[in-house]
């Protein structure tokens, strides 16, 4: 995927695309009336929390581990069984991926090494780096089959060629291209399932970077099911389903609450540095 050819700018061409210039315009309006709730104005910090917690929640339940958000609250320990290492994981990669912001559109790559590795929270010779050939991928709830390592390891480069050049595109669109390039690839290894949805956290529009984050698009059913048979490809499933109505997570409900797990940047267990 590179930037040179025909197009200078191959992501302006999707946002034409029909039904996709109204989804994100429809994202946008959605977004804002949330800015501009007077709640919004005097809890900011706290519904930014409170949705960011259950955007992880979402994320890890994407990944098998769909626990109730009360029992996320209450947990402080998530070093158990298979399903509290996922929550732990989806948990870590929401808190440190919103801090990313300004490496992001300089050192994509990067910032997917690091995500890895505060996925993971253990050392590992394999972490932070993208998988080889003959290493298996797990990674059941994806029906698409899986591109050599070659192949990965080239579109994942022509991906960091386009996020740096940046372009005309609606930074919504640039993410979908993201997340359904990540999603079918799974270029790192050992996976981890929430890598592909945490990259949006770090790809904001720059009129938000400095905005608290609210809400992020989560949808299970067609990810479950692989994005075969949708224009675009995986692209396709990820530019359908960032709709306004499924991007924000109710966060005006939000509540102040105190113990267990939380979304800000004080979720422990991530490693204090990278492997890049």
């Amino acid at each position: 995927m590179s930037t040179t050819g025909a197009s200078a700018d191959p992501l302006a061409a999707l946002g034409s695309l029909p039904g996709v210039a109204d989804s994100v315009e429809s994202v946008r309006k959605s977004v804002d009336r949330v800015y501009g709730h007077r709640v919004m104005r005097r809890r900011s910090n706290e519904i930014t929390s409170e949705a960011a917690l259950r955007g992880a929640r979402g994320t890890a339940a994407l990944s098998g581990a769909d626990w109730a958000l009360e029992e996320v609250r209450r947990r402080s320990d998530f070093s158990g069984d298979g399903e509290a290492r996922t929550m732990g994981a989806a948990l870590r990669l929401t808190a440190e991926a919103g801090q990313l912001l300004s490496i992001w559109r300089q050192s994509p790559l990067r910032v997917l090494a690091r995500l890895h590795l505060v996925a993971a929270a253990e050392g590992d010779g394999r972490v932070g780096r993208p998988r080889q050939e003959g290493e298996p991928v797990d990674e059941p709830l994806i029906g698409l089959a899986l591109p050599s390592a070659a192949e990965a390891h080239g579109r994942l480069e022509g991906l960091s060629e386009l996020i740096i050049a940046g372009g005309s595109a609606p930074a919504l669109v640039t993410a979908a291209v993201v997340h359904g390039e990540l999603l079918a690839l799974r270029p790192l290894h050992p996976p981890h399932n929430g890598l592909d949805r945490a990259h949006g956290r770090a790809h904001r529009p720059g009129r938000q970077r400095s905005r608290p984050q609210v809400g992020m698009p989560r949808r299970g059913g067609p990810r479950r099911t692989g994005p075969r048979g949708l224009p675009g490809g995986a692209g396709g499933l990820r530019l359908r389903h960032s709709r306004g109505r499924r991007l924000l997570d109710r966060p005006l409900r939000a509540r102040g609450r105190t113990g267990g797990a939380r979304v800000d940047g004080g979720v422990r267990g991530a490693p204090a540095r990278s492997r890049v």
